[in-house]
């Protein structure tokens, strides 16, 4: 067997309405399906919900569940809120600046651009409390075929010793750039 594809992520949602209103605005996600019941499909528990799916370019679906019934979201409080994240890909980077600009002009925060070497990001929260992230792929060729050489040697030795190996420190060193 082999995966063809994600056929869609779902996450949590304060609102619904609000929710697919904002991805349509800030993202230009377009709002594509909506299913609603009383009951789970798979657990037959009574627990009525609204589950709205988004266009996230490519075939990729972006889907978001209102559970009225259900106490307020939370976080894993162990988890730093860098860490979970939906990573979306822009063509350009006048993309992801224009995007920066339009949120930033509705008082929402924004984190970057950042220089990740491989790509360029900006970050930022939905209303939901989820963090987003959009990205420029910036890499070259070379970049990535002396990425694939090391992965696997870089995760035995993580797995080891659980500090980061240094095979591919020209990344954040700025050596990469001295050629």
């Amino acid at each position: 067997m082999q995966i063809r594809k994600i056929h869609h992520v779902a996450y949590r949602c304060r609102n619904a309405k609000e929710t697919v209103e904002w991805y349509g605005k800030y993202l230009n996600m377009r709002f594509i399906l909506a299913i609603a019941e009383d009951q789970v499909p798979s657990t037959g528990e009574p627990d009525p919900y609204m589950h709205v799916f988004l266009d996230a370019g490519n075939g990729n679906v972006l889907a978001f569940f209102e559970l009225p019934t259900r106490p307020p979201m939370g976080r894993d409080p162990n988890t730093p809120t860098w860490t979970q994240h939906l990573a979306l890909e822009v063509d350009a980077m006048a993309d992801l600046l224009t995007t920066k600009a339009k949120l930033e002009a509705d008082g929402i925060e924004v984190i970057g651009p950042t220089d990740h070497t491989l790509f360029q990001s900006i970050y930022f929260f939905d209303p939901n409390g989820h963090r987003l992230e959009l990205a420029c792929n910036t890499a070259t060729a070379e970049m990535n075929r002396k990425l694939d050489e090391v992965k696997w040697a870089m995760l035995e030795e993580w797995d080891r010793t659980k500090q980061a190996p240094q095979h591919a420190r020209w990344m954040h060193d700025g050596s990469h750039r001295q050629k």
